[in-house]
């Protein structure tokens, strides 16, 4: 009997993102196969205006261009099980207006730029397939998005997660951004909790 037929997960293993495996993951029903993971990418008004052919094509693009891959994923038997979204902070308009980050100041959006002097990348958004949740997938996506970002150049990795306990209502499409435990047991340091029920995290990633 295999780890699979006794209902135990199999291995995972993580690798940056490519456009065949993101697409097969991301499929043709649910959030993901609506957003890809464009939401953070677009301004409102350009969120309004795009379709989901529109937003898919945008995600491909960015595959295209020569860039790092805007993303990992992690497999179990070959199969894409999830995805993370890692890019330049600047990358994502929304994120840079989002309440969460202004509420957070000089610690986050120090002058100028980043405040820092260091290059500030973003995990912006997690998705798992159904029947892999809860099985350290998550946790393994971070870990391999943080080596992305170091790869390319990254001085510091940021994250937006959700804190469950002040936001009792939240289900699993609230968690997309992923949850402030995960990010500290990934060694991240929370810098701001100015919104209630949101963290913003970060962790540095070279001296």
């Amino acid at each position: 009997m295999n780890a699979e037929q006794s209902g135990v997960p199999g291995p995972l293993t993580t690798a940056p993102a490519d456009w065949p495996d993101v697409e097969r993951l991301f499929g043709i029903r649910g959030e993901p196969s609506r957003c890809w993971c464009r939401f953070f990418a677009l301004t409102g008004a350009e969120w309004k205006d795009s379709t989901p052919g529109d937003r898919k094509n945008q995600l491909r693009e960015k595959f295209d261009d020569g860039a790092p891959a805007p993303g990992v994923l992690a497999f179990r038997g070959g199969q894409p099980v999830g995805w993370c979204a890692v890019e330049p902070r600047d990358c994502y308009p929304r994120i840079l207006r989002s309440q969460v980050v202004k509420a957070a100041g000089p610690a986050v959006l120090g002058p100028p730029g980043d405040g820092f002097g260091e290059p500030v990348w973003s995990v912006s958004c997690f998705v798992v397939a159904p029947g892999h949740r809860r099985s350290g997938v998550a946790a393994a996506l971070l870990r391999a998005a943080v080596g992305h970002a170091a790869t390319h150049g990254a001085g510091i990795v940021e994250g937006y997660p959700v804190v469950p306990e002040l936001r009792p209502k939240a289900g699993p499409v609230d968690l997309y951004q992923g949850t402030l435990k995960l990010f500290l047991a990934a060694g991240f340091e929370l810098v701001s909790d100015a919104v209630p029920g949101r963290a913003v995290v970060r962790l540095a990633v070279r001296a």
